[in-house]
């Protein structure tokens, strides 16, 4: 939930002190940056150097005040080609040197311009290395940005900020999510349609998939098994999103269908999440979750380590010790997070159906699981040969 005021940036940052407040009751200050109002959402934190334009219009950030970990954001301002939605999602930003300009060549404004715009409640000059040790250690946790008139009495801020909605119990993917289907062509010959199923997809996962010759039928979050095998699918992909997967029951049914008849299935990230609870496997909060372009996974299969892009705040309750049997026959975990052995992918044995916890489009890089991609490829061909 945000509200805000706007002007031009150095109207706001000289008139704009902001505070940071966390529901445990540290207090960060600093000065406004994007719009001046108040914001409230779940505090995260994201370790990449770079693609903060695709981190914030990505829609599995929705109700997430981000900090960044890079001392440095903006210096290559914004554009209108490297959005992976519409619009921003992020409920804030947190930084601490913003750039004062931007540099470079495709840049079309400013950072600070694109937030004030777009009435994102942001807060600069703050130790985003402290708060980021604070949240690593304590856990992610309900924050309230406040600036300019805002700014009010602490203990009253750090009230409202505990009477804000945790992010467990949050059915959110249909606040992002397509209102209506659409098609995103295949590059060159077509060679196979692929219904997708939108819970906070991303622009550039469709791109990727067309770029193998495949016709993506994106669809709403809330599209019923008819409604995915009314587009004649060779496969069906189910894609991330925001909030809690236990509260998915309607797209894990439709998981469950897809399953049931055999079709070839890839789901990442939340789609994931909703391939574990199909297969019986429960979900769980991660303390701080993964977020940023360079966590390392172990493809379990090749032993392989690639570098991968990620932002997940909850995990599948899977076993890595062991192949087990599932109503879909046997699964094991393909992928395994190196800095703390979290699941970070399952793939049956028995059917065409995988998916990993991460985000193999990874459009600000890095690019290593790009080859998932050409895997379900493979399904598809299998399937149809």
């Amino acid at each position: 939930m945000t509200t805000s005021s706007q002007g031009t940036a150095s109207q706001r940052h000289r008139a704009a002190p902001a505070v940071l407040v966390l529901e445990d009751g540290r207090v960060f200050r600093g000065r406004a940056y994007g719009a001046v109002g108040e914001t409230f959402g779940e505090a995260v934190f994201s370790t990449g150097m770079t693609g903060y334009q695709e981190t914030l219009t990505d829609p599995s950030y929705h109700r997430q005040v981000v900090v960044m970990t890079a001392p440095h954001v903006g210096n290559t301002g914004v554009n209108d080609e490297d959005r992976e939605s519409p619009r921003i999602w992020v409920s804030g930003y947190v930084v601490r040197d913003p750039a004062r300009r931007p540099s470079s060549w495709r840049a079309q404004r400013g950072l600070d311009e694109e937030l004030a715009a777009q009435g994102v409640v942001g807060i600069s000059g703050v130790d985003t290395r402290a708060l980021t040790r604070h949240l690593r250690e304590q856990g992610a946790m309900r924050v309230g940005i406040f600036s300019g008139g805002a700014i009010g009495d602490e203990a009253a801020l750090l009230a409202r900020v505990r009477r804000a909605p945790r992010m467990e119990g949050a059915d959110l993917s249909a606040e992002v999510a397509t209102r209506e289907a659409y098609v995103v062509p295949a590059v060159g010959e077509k060679r196979f349609t692929v219904a997708a199923v939108d819970l906070g997809i991303k622009g550039m996962t469709p791109r990727r998939m067309a770029e193998r010759g495949i016709e993506v039928h994106v669809l709403p979050a809330a599209a019923t098994l008819e409604e995915v095998y009314a587009v004649g699918p060779d496969g069906v992909f189910f894609s991330n999103g925001p909030g809690d997967p236990a509260t998915a029951d309607h797209p894990v049914s439709v998981v469950r269908g897809v399953l049931e008849r055999g079709t070839p299935l890839f789901g990442i990230c939340f789609g994931n999440q909703l391939l574990g609870r199909a297969l019986g496997f429960g979900t769980y909060k991660l303390k701080y979750g993964h977020r940023g372009i360079n966590q390392p996974v172990r493809d379990r299969a090749t032993g392989k380590v690639e570098v991968t892009a990620h932002n997940h705040g909850f995990a599948v309750d899977a076993p890595i010790d062991r192949v087990c049997d599932t109503p879909f026959g046997r699964v094991e975990v393909s992928h395994v997070c190196l800095n703390d052995n979290v699941v970070e992918g399952l793939r049956l044995l028995d059917r065409p159906a995988f998916s990993v916890q991460y985000h193999p489009e990874a459009a600000a890089g890095p690019h290593d699981a790009a080859y998932l991609f050409d895997r379900f490829v493979s399904l598809l061909e299998g399937q149809r040969a």
